[in-house]
């Protein structure tokens, strides 16, 4: 038994104890972070410098990157770091922060795919009203609505969670701090102290999942009206995108947080948790740029600029073609 006053660093739950396979966890991990800076870091760069994405769906986007880079950047270079150096360890204020920074971005994201919904929603089913409901005005209100979402979810977490008394250790049953597994260390009469908030927040985001299902029977509704193929297509072009980062991020995080305790394990626990705080940030970039052949062909421009400003060094000559 032990108490939280006295509780200073936690331990992490390993992937593997063998050297080797913790050097192969290393190094898929850091293939994985590479890949989500390098596809965030050219949406970014491409909806940032090109003047023709300063639209709302690319400026969401832009966006959602950002809180992809944020999210992943919060749990595996922790992780990568325990593996290399051969640690389980984490300090109290990292465990904390972790919490906190996790909770901020996962909530934010959410909150602003459910933007990105009523986005595509006016655009397909209120087209003549586009510009006045998606004005640069509202679109930066909701995004600033959907990080302070993000911001207060993640302080309220952070601050229930650390500051109930931890009865059953310190070792927390995942790779990186999360409420559930801080929770599980708690006192069985403070559960119920978090509880109450954790149950609120499951109703503020199941109102935000009932508002993207009906965005979208309202979208499918008025795409099937559409009289021309072509028509339709477009208009599934700039809808499936999302779709399926959504579907991917409530299926994995769903299943993470509600799953059975019958099925619960360690090992499946850590999979899990790869399949919803560390894959998503590395292939939303793919499935926003398959389908969308604008945002790829200025991603091919920009990867154009970088080569001929690594080659020539002349930064007027860029400006010029782009």
């Amino acid at each position: 038994m032990s108490n939280s006053s006295s509780i200073t660093e936690f331990i992490l739950l390993a992937f593997a104890d063998i050297r080797e396979l913790q050097l192969l966890q290393f190094s898929l991990f850091l293939g994985i972070y590479l890949a989500a800076l390098l596809g965030n870091g050219l949406i970014i760069t491409t909806v940032a410098c090109n003047h023709h994405l300063h639209t709302p769906m690319y400026f969401f986007l832009l966006n959602l990157s950002l809180l992809d880079l944020g999210s992943i950047s919060t749990t595996v270079p922790k992780s990568m770091a325990n593996s290399l150096w051969d640690t389980r360890v984490i300090s109290y204020a990292g465990c904390a922060a972790q919490v906190f920074l996790f909770v901020f971005f996962i909530s934010a994201e959410y909150f602003l795919l459910t933007v990105m919904a009523y986005d595509r929603y006016v655009a397909i089913c209120k087209p003549l009203h586009y510009k006045t409901l998606m004005g640069s005005r509202a679109c930066v209100h909701m995004a600033a609505a959907a990080w302070s979402g993000g911001f207060l979810n993640a302080l309220l977490h952070m601050a229930k969670s650390f500051s109930i008394p931890l009865c059953q250790g310190n070792a927390v049953d995942q790779f990186f701090c999360d409420v559930p597994q801080i929770l599980k260390l708690s006192c069985s009469h403070s559960y119920l102290r978090e509880f109450g908030l954790v149950m609120f927040s499951a109703f503020v985001l199941w109102w935000c999942l009932v508002f993207i299902v009906l965005s979208y029977v309202q979208i499918f509704r008025a795409v099937l009206r559409i009289p021309s193929e072509q028509g339709r297509h477009k208009a599934f072009s700039t809808c499936l995108p999302h779709l399926t980062v959504v579907s991917l991020f409530i299926i994995t995080g769903t299943f993470a947080y509600l799953k059975p305790p019958s099925i619960s394990s360690p090992s499946l626990d850590l999979v899990v948790a790869v399949l919803y705080a560390v894959l998503p940030p590395a292939v939303n970039p793919l499935i926003y740029s398959m389908r969308n052949q604008e945002l790829k062909e200025s991603i091919g421009k920009v990867i154009v600029i970088s080569r001929m400003v690594v080659n020539t060094g002349k930064f007027s000559s860029t400006l010029q073609y782009w």
